[in-house]
């Protein structure tokens, strides 16, 4: 059995971690977060200590580690704002813990270099948690591209749309610096998913960027994909509007729809089962994707490069 810390208690995604970290077999010890909304801990490890100050959780962790390899903390599991990672991962390898971050680990290709250094010094790992590379049916297409020895290009479209409400640009994840903004927030885990299983970028075009939307054009080893994603309600179908649904996600390969819309409620579960084997997902399987988001956060937009994507042309028509 495995001691645990959780940095972000109060988040969305939270639940996700402590629910994973039962399901495994391990205890959550300690957890942090300025918010003290927490009242879910109750469901998972009501005796786990709380602390919404952080130089008070620093003070515990550090002297739980003074007290052996049963009281000490094995990992330290990230689930706090996007800007914040580098800093609570630091924070992990430092008490001698092994880190499981939430995407985005990093906003900067920078950081992941300096952090593959902080690893060697202290003997830790940074594992990530990239969820939709455990899903069956994306494991599955990964599988038939890999057993595609012709030199076929592959024609991807990704749309992704999740609607949210006036607070999001109140909160953090409204702030770019500290989210990297909208095709890192939401994202990130769909341009893993394309580089890991299409390969290398060639070309990283961006169309439209915007504080709700993004679109562009991504050139991969195997395939060339066209992307739009969206914080936007008016861009949900018009079925999906009328039946009060918040979300939309579809991925067509060469005409066909991939069909992953199930099978996400364990993927976390999984994600630690894997990292507590010895397995898992380091800093460098992160590189692809995080050269992604930094590129496009980075690019000035020019909507002239043919952009195709029919959200898009319908964007840029209003």
């Amino acid at each position: 059995m495995k001691n645990f810390a959780l940095i972000g208690a109060a988040g969305y995604i939270a639940p996700r971690h402590m629910k994973a970290i039962r399901e495994t077999g391990n205890r959550l010890i300690a957890a942090l977060d300025p918010s003290d909304s927490v009242g879910i801990i109750d469901s998972y490890f009501p005796e786990a200590s709380f602390f919404t100050e952080f130089e008070r959780f620093d003070r515990h962790i550090e002297k739980l580690r003074r007290q052996g390899d049963d009281q000490r903390i094995h990992y330290v599991s990230i689930a706090s704002p996007n800007y914040l990672h580098d800093a609570h991962i630091r924070f992990a390898l430092r008490v001698g813990a092994d880190a499981v971050c939430e995407k985005p680990v990093v906003l900067n290709p920078w950081n992941i270099e300096a952090l593959e250094v902080l690893e060697k010094e202290y003997g830790n790992r940074v594992f990530t948690i990239l969820q939709l590379r455990l899903h069956p049916a994306i494991l599955a297409l990964k599988q038939k591209i890999d057993g595609d020895r012709s030199s076929h290009v592959y024609d991807v479209d990704l749309t992704y749309v999740t609607a949210r409400g006036r607070w999001y640009a109140y909160s953090w994840k409204g702030d770019e610096g500290k989210s990297g903004g909208v095709a890192t927030n939401i994202g990130v885990h769909f341009f893993d998913m394309l580089s890991w299983i299409f390969g290398r970028v060639r070309e990283n075009v961006v169309h439209f960027k915007s504080a709700d939307r993004a679109a562009g054009f991504l050139r991969l080893d195997r395939a060339a994909v066209r992307w739009y994603l969206s914080l936007n309600r008016e861009d949900l179908p018009a079925a999906a509007q009328a039946g009060n649904q918040k979300t939309f996600r579809c991925v067509t390969i060469d005409g066909a729809v991939l069909e992953f819309s199930e099978g996400f409620a364990d993927l976390h579960t999984s994600s630690y089962g894997n990292i507590l084997s010895g397995g898992g997902y380091g800093l460098a399987e992160n590189k692809p994707a995080i050269d992604i988001i930094y590129a496009i956060r980075k690019a000035f937009p020019d909507p002239r490069r043919d952009p195709q994507h029919p959200l898009l042309t319908a964007l840029l028509g209003r």
